[in-house]
């Protein structure tokens, strides 16, 4: 068997992923304990129903994974460098908007400075054409 333990590792991941749902769940059911602070995030009930929707899709990629649901489907390696080289296109550019609007980003009350984001362009950019590069190769 290929991956014997990345397939418990799914199981075990599809079983928190679980327990997670269950106590959003009843986080969404008693609305008279939101707005909540955890780890400096401000969970409000507007972000509960994005975050039941992730985690069954989680759950079912993961069930799907750890239980040889179906047969999963093999990825050729120029599709893969494409559909790459087209996120890290997107990351590029939405670090270059970032950088000509000024936007200010801050994650956990920190707030990024834009030379950060020049960096990401670079980087991204950098990615993004490695990837079309070496799929055009293939």
């Amino acid at each position: 068997m290929k991956n014997r333990y990345l397939h418990e590792i799914a199981k075990f991941g599809a079983g928190a992923v679980a327990a997670d749902f269950i106590a959003i769940w009843w986080f969404w059911t008693n609305y008279s304990l939101a707005p909540v602070s955890f780890m400096g995030v401000a969970i409000t009930p507007d972000i509960l129903l994005p975050k039941l929707i992730f985690d069954a899709a989680l759950f079912i990629i993961l069930v799907h994974y750890g239980w040889h649901i179906g047969k999963t489907p093999v990825l050729r390696e120029r599709t893969y460098l494409l559909v790459a080289g087209g996120v890290f296109g997107a990351v590029a550019i939405a670090h270059l908007v970032r950088v000509f609007t000024g936007a200010d980003l801050m994650v956990f009350g920190w707030d990024f400075p834009v030379w950060l984001s020049w960096i990401g362009t670079a980087a991204a950019a950098y990615l993004s054409y490695m990837s079309f590069h070496l799929s055009a190769r293939r």
